[in-house]
């Protein structure tokens, strides 16, 4: 426990620290890159947890210029996947996105073996101190930490070296309505209008005046309203408990399980993401079940 509140803490130090300096390739039984290197960019795949969605083609652009210049600077974090000659982004997708423009057939990478929760943190932490993120996805990437690891926001505060007060506020964003979530995403309202637009009634409105009226964060803050009935609030830290079962259940099943309780009562709820998927589920769950489906009348006893 002491280990992985320590990594926590370097975590907020930075990228490098959570990383180290001194990377040992990791035992395999197939010949693999050494841990430090190239390798051609087609055989490097985006991560799904990655928690960056939004890439501006303008950006893009600037840094593949930049790269034809003086090459890519920093290597691309990756992870070994089950595929041959597939490997995850863990971070550095967006030099690789530039990259392709230029176009280069190799790309520097560090590889190390991650878990899916080092790959998230890793992942928020450096998309966090460059900035990458707006605040929806911010919150969005604070909010899996949560739900998927059991972190609380004290936690998460630091994982990413912010202040708690900061996440607090950031996920407070995701209660936003979904149109004033998107004006966030495109640039349009910055997080600090957004925390003035959850002080009002009505966010979706106030947000268009604001957008309408070109709006400044701090006349924004000056025209909101002192907190209405309506106003987001944080989403609640799930419970550890909770938690650690919907993890055991998720690894034993194969499924995404959510547990939601209150008090005793509750429901549990198990994701699938195809008809072929719903069909082992059943099987699986059926599958120590003896139903027997006899409709005829019973017999007369002798």
């Amino acid at each position: 426990m002491a280990d992985d509140s320590a990594r926590r803490k370097g975590l907020g130090r930075g990228l490098s620290a959570l990383l180290g300096d001194n990377v040992e390739a990791a035992p395999a039984a197939a010949p693999r890159p050494k841990p430090t290197g190239t390798l051609p960019i087609e055989f490097l795949r985006p991560s799904r947890l990655q928690p960056r969605r939004d890439f501006s083609p303008e950006s893009l652009e600037e840094l593949s210029n930049s790269i034809r210049e003086v090459g890519i600077v920093q290597p691309i974090v990756v992870r070994p996947t089950a595929e041959p000659n597939v490997y995850e982004i863990v971070a550095g997708e967006r030099r690789w996105r530039a990259a392709q423009r230029v176009p280069l057939h190799e790309v520097p990478v560090l590889l190390r073996d991650l878990t899916d929760r080092e790959t998230l943190e890793i992942a928020i932490v450096e998309n966090v101190q460059r900035k990458d993120l707006n605040a929806v996805e911010e919150g969005e990437a604070y909010k899996r930490l949560m739900e998927e690891f059991g972190y609380t926001q004290d936690a998460v505060a630091d994982v990413v070296g912010k202040s708690r007060s900061h996440v607090a506020n950031t996920l407070r964003l995701l209660g936003l309505p979904s149109r004033v979530r998107e004006w966030i995403r495109e640039g349009k309202l910055t997080a600090g209008h957004a925390r003035a637009a959850l002080r009002t009634a009505d966010p979706e409105r106030f947000a268009e005046r604001m957008i309408e009226g070109e709006m400044s964060v701090r006349e924004a803050e000056a025209a909101a309203p002192a907190k209405g009935p309506h106003a987001a609030r944080a989403p609640k830290a799930p419970d550890p408990n909770t938690a650690a079962l919907e993890r055991s259940l998720t690894e034993s099943l194969g499924f995404k399980v959510s547990v939601h309780d209150r008090n005793g009562r509750g429901t549990v709820q198990i994701s699938y993401q195809s008809l072929d998927q719903l069909q082992a589920l059943c099987e699986r769950l059926t599958q120590s079940v003896t139903v027997t489906n006899d409709n005829r009348p019973p017999e007369d006893p002798l």
